[in-house]
């Protein structure tokens, strides 16, 4: 399964980043199946913000969920992140995946978001 991530590479602070996921090579509706949102502020690890799954089940981070809305696009086999109220902190690489099987099946090659005025 190949993932690739789109959107806007620099984001003001208080706006809402807006992401979204393309994916080929298997159906975001295909049973089992689980679509990640995961990030990498510079310099620190891996941070997962939340999925949706196959039946359109929504997930999210106890951390941002307040901030967190993850939807999909079954027609175009998409989902996409939006974060809203971003600050600096939220600058980051993200990437989007998909888990089956107890395992990530594939991952985007990410893309670095920054949030400056």
């Amino acid at each position: 399964v190949q993932l690739q991530e789109s959107g806007p590479g620099l984001v003001k602070p208080s706006q809402t980043l807006s992401l979204t996921c393309t994916v080929s090579g298997a159906s975001i509706t295909t049973n089992s199946y689980t679509w990640s949102w995961i990030r990498q502020p510079p310099g620190k690890g891996l941070e997962w913000i939340g999925a949706i799954a196959y039946s359109g089940t929504t997930y999210s981070s106890p951390s941002l969920k307040s901030r967190t809305s993850i939807s999909r696009d079954t027609s175009n086999n998409q989902f996409s992140l939006q974060l809203s109220s971003v600050t600096p902190d939220d600058t980051a690489v993200y990437y989007c995946a998909g888990y089956y099987s107890s395992t990530y099946a594939g991952w985007g090659k990410g893309t670095l978001v920054t949030v400056s005025s």
